[in-house]
């Protein structure tokens, strides 16, 4: 199984599921089968993973985006303090 948060030639968030030779294709966010099958079984754990993604991983994510922003900023005003 692997993460994909959308290249160029995808547009939504995904993961591919692989098991046993069966691929299938979820959208990360609503969970629903975009391609292929898995075992019913092997799905539901696929499910608790994109709910897992969508619940900590993403926030934590967009947390480092905005913190990465303000620190550009931040870093920005000090330079030009030291500038002047």
């Amino acid at each position: 199984m692997f993460f994909n948060k959308g290249a160029d030639k995808h547009n939504l968030p995904h993961i591919h599921a692989e098991y046993q030779g069966e691929v299938a294709v979820y959208s990360i966010p609503d969970g629903n089968l975009l391609a292929g099958k898995i075992p019913s079984k092997k799905e539901k754990l696929v499910i608790a993973l994109i709910k897992f993604i969508k619940r900590i991983c993403l926030p934590i994510e967009n947390l480092l985006l905005v913190v990465k922003f303000h620190l550009k900023s931040l870093l920005k005003m000090v330079s030009q303090v030291f500038l002047m």
